[in-house]
């Protein structure tokens, strides 16, 4: 059997499915989720719900979720310990999901290279450049027909995550790109790319401009305290358009936590491996070749009474994460 009718076969029979999406999901992560309780609803599955953790802090995604209408459920809401658990778009407990870490799952589809993986059905294929490219694989090899919903769902997904495919894309998702574009609602996908960003987003990208250190063709800016977790990558994209700049790290407050967020166009680079590099000795960081993150837990010091507690907190460690940074690059 092909790995999409071992995964409907595997599904028949299940009461109950819980879809996981990572902390903080993207359109690849969501579109992912629809697709595979689509799956789940052809093998006769009765009850599905949509799991995550963090928060929708970008507006494009909060957008998504509203205009798709997708039922989320937070990951502090649920206790997954009876259902048939399905991992979509990361595959490590613990990894990049605030979900219970004694939590194992039955399944996982993803597009992430994250080392050693067990679970009863895995398809990782990290020559795929996003997750929603193997659930057209599935849907074709399922002949399931996608929906207008769920096709343009897919489609912005398959654009974002790879920027419009200017993002090293591979063939595979011009080919489900155009396997979902004859279904796909064109006039909703506009008006998510129209959604406008948050004052509070702005702010973030404005003190990353006015903070930027740049050494040679890298760049690192601090975006301060801000409660939009993704104006980072907010941030580092429009950053990263500064000339003879290639590869570009932001980093900021996020609740008690810095978080880290990398870009880079620099065939050399590995963002990814960079960030391990720097700062996995102070907290969590990973990703892709081209776009990875990171956390550093501050524990105590992450009390703020205000943003002078956390603009002095981060004057603190500026020099040690640039020295870092650049060290690493």
């Amino acid at each position: 059997m092909s790995r999409a009718e071992t995964l409907a076969e595997q599904l028949r029979g299940e009461a109950a499915v819980a879809i996981v999406c990572h902390d903080d999901p993207d359109p690849d992560c969501l579109a992912s989720a629809l697709a595979f309780e689509r799956i789940a609803r052809e093998a006769d599955v009765s009850e599905t719900t949509i799991v995550y953790g963090g928060e929708l802090s970008h507006q494009q995604n909060r957008a998504f979720v509203n205009m798709l209408a997708i039922d989320l459920v937070h990951g502090r809401d649920v206790s997954l310990t009876d259902e048939y658990v399905a991992f979509v778009d990361h595959s490590r407990v613990g990894g990049n999901s605030a979900i219970d870490r004694s939590i194992r799952p039955d399944a996982i589809v993803d597009h992430h290279p994250d080392g050693e993986i067990d679970a009863g059905f895995v398809d990782v294929r990290p020559d795929f450049g996003a997750t929603v490219t193997i659930f057209v694989e599935y849907f074709e090899r399922l002949d399931v027909d996608f929906t207008r919903r769920l096709a343009t769902a897919m489609l912005f997904a398959l654009h974002r995550e790879r920027l419009d495919f200017v993002r090293s894309p591979t063939l595979a998702e011009y080919e489900a790109a155009l396997a979902v574009y004859e279904t796909a609602d064109l006039e909703s996908l506009e008006q998510l790319y129209g959604s406008a960003f948050t004052p509070e987003t702005i702010d973030a990208i404005g003190r990353a401009i006015r903070s930027r250190r740049q050494r040679g063709s890298a760049l690192l800016a601090s975006v301060g305290q801000t409660s939009e977790t993704d104006a980072l990558p907010q941030a580092a994209d429009y950053l990263l358009n500064v000339e003879g700049i290639n590869t570009v790290l932001t980093y900021g407050i996020v609740g008690d936590t810095i978080r880290l967020s990398a870009r880079s166009i620099d065939p050399r680079v590995d963002a990814g491996s960079l960030l391990k590099r720097a700062f996995r000795d102070l907290g969590t960081a990973g990703g892709h070749h081209d776009m990875a993150g990171g956390r550093i837990e501050l524990g105590i010091f992450g009390e703020f009474d205000d943003h002078e507690d956390a603009a002095r907190v981060l004057s603190l460690l500026d020099r040690r994460i640039e020295r870092r940074f650049f060290d690493a690059v």
